[in-house]
């Protein structure tokens, strides 16, 4: 393995124990990650997609083996130390969306700057920027509740990506939204990656980002069977 990439993984073991009873999650993951490049995980479900995302995105601990982001080993840092790190290198991308209700679409926007301890007046601006981009702006004063699920996940690619991290991690991001409003948040992201150089790796199994991707991993058992580059549509 490369020792440059952004994420990589050695022998990463995740195994969930329910009394006596056993169960292998990951059997020994390698892998790795350079900037730049759009990704995605797909495999059957029960594969394991899922918990290697969120494994890479520090939301969980593996059993055994390391993740390095940007050459800084997780299992070293502290709960403290490892939501820092989530902070100021990761943003996340739910099916759910996970937008903060109270707050408008502009302030859900600026969050992880307001975490950051942005200024008020730069973290607007940075935010309204992102909105711009990713055609929502006109909704910045709307709260998440006055606008579509496709709007509403735009909002949450804007919140992830407007802290220019290292990686942006999705876990099924079109999962529900109809096929018109997935394509079109795709190829944004998509735009995303190629305008910005940002690093995005999905956990999916919606054929219509596996066509757009420009490597494919695909997990069996826990394994990884197969890792493809390939030429998106």
């Amino acid at each position: 393995m490369s020792t440059n990439a952004i994420l990589r993984t050695e022998n990463l073991v995740k195994t969930y124990v329910t009394g006596t009873v056993e169960t292998p999650a990951l059997r020994g993951i390698d892998f790795e990650l350079h900037k730049g490049e759009f990704t995605a995980i797909a495999g059957p479900s029960g594969s394991g997609k899922s918990t290697l995302l969120h494994l890479l995105g520090g939301l969980d601990r593996p059993t055994s083996g390391e993740i390095y982001l940007d050459g800084t080993a997780l299992s070293a840092l502290s709960r403290d130390a490892l939501s820092r790190l989530r902070l100021e290198k990761i943003g996340f991308v739910f099916q759910a969306y996970n937008l903060i209700p109270v707050l408008t679409v502009i302030e859900n926007a600026a969050f992880v700057l307001e975490l950051r301890g942005v200024q008020a007046r730069e973290r607007v601006a940075r935010a309204r920027a992102i909105l711009a981009e990713l055609g929502i702006e006109k909704y910045a004063d709307q709260y998440p509740n006055r606008i579509s699920g496709g709007e509403q996940q735009r909002v949450a690619v804007a919140r992830a990506v407007v802290a220019d991290p290292s990686i942006v991690l999705a876990d099924e991001p079109t999962a529900n939204l109809d096929s018109k409003t997935s394509l079109e948040l795709i190829d944004l992201m998509r735009h995303l990656n190629s305008e910005h150089s940002g690093t995005f790796l999905f956990a999916t199994h919606d054929a219509r980002l596996l066509d757009r991707v420009n490597r494919l991993v695909t997990l069996v058992d826990g394994r990884i069977a197969n890792d493809e580059t390939r030429n998106p549509a």
